[in-house]
Parts: C-alpha cells; sequence; structure tokens
C-alpha cells in the first residue's frame, strides 16, 4: 500500500498536480460532509480577465494546489451555467466561497488574490470553519 501511495505522489509531481475539482456543487457538498472539511466554492465567469489571471498563476502554484487538495473539498462553478445555490450570489468574479458541509457560508471574499495574500485567506476560512 505504501508503494501505491509514493507512486501516485510522485507520478502527481511529475506530471504536474492540480486542484482536485469536483465536477459539480452537490457532489462536493457531499464529499466535503463526508470527510468533515470545508468547501470552496469558485465562482468564475467566461469573460473575466482576472479569473483567468487567478486561474493561472494562484491556482498554479504548488503550495495552494496542495493545501486545497488535502485541507478543503473545492467545486469550480460558472456564474449563470452552472447549477450551485442562488444564495451564493457573485456579482463580482472570481468569487470565493467557503461553506460548511451544511451548505452554511463560514467566509466569502471576492477578486483576484497572489500566492500569499490566498494562503492566508486558506488561513482564514480553516479557522473559521474549526470554530
Amino acid at each position: 500500500m505504501k508503494k501505491i501511495v509514493l507512486m501516485a505522489f510522485l507520478t502527481a509531481h511529475l506530471f504536474g498536480a492540480e486542484i482536485a475539482w469536483n465536477d459539480t456543487f452537490d457532489q462536493a457538498q457531499a464529499k466535503a460532509k463526508r470527510e468533515s472539511k470545508p468547501l470552496l466554492v469558485l465562482i468564475t465567469s467566461e469573460q473575466c480577465r482576472w479569473c483567468r489571471k487567478f486561474e493561472a498563476t494562484t491556482l498554479q502554484d504548488e503550495s495552494v494546489i496542495s493545501r486545497l487538495n488535502s485541507k478543503f473539498v473545492a467545486v469550480h462553478v460558472t456564474r449563470d451555467k452552472s447549477v450551485y445555490p442562488k444564495t451564493l450570489s457573485a456579482p463580482m468574479v472570481p468569487m470565493n466561497y467557503f461553506l460548511d458541509g451544511n451548505g452554511k457560508v463560514i467566509y466569502s471574499i471576492p477578486g483576484y488574490w497572489p500566492v500569499e495574500d490566498y494562503q492566508s485567506i486558506l488561513d482564514d476560512a480553516l479557522q473559521r470553519y474549526k470554530k
């Protein structure tokens, strides 16, 4: 078993790790509840240049990827196209919502954030989740 885990770890690093996005909000919420982890809902839009910058920079950073994959359950949705709760409005994008397993918003923050600032946001979300 240890060899399989080690091989998976090495393979991920050889080919570049990616965020383990869930396919749907409902799938992600169920997984977050089952695993007792906070749920990150990232809302973007197709025409948003700040969304593309956030995806191409911050969300490509190995430390952010590792942290999101180990401490959070993540789902990426598109405003006006994806199915997600209407209570998660996104007048500005990108929009990050952090929810508990029951769907209660514990933290939200709009905008593009560089890696160091986003790590701080993740710290805040984890702290609020544990309360």
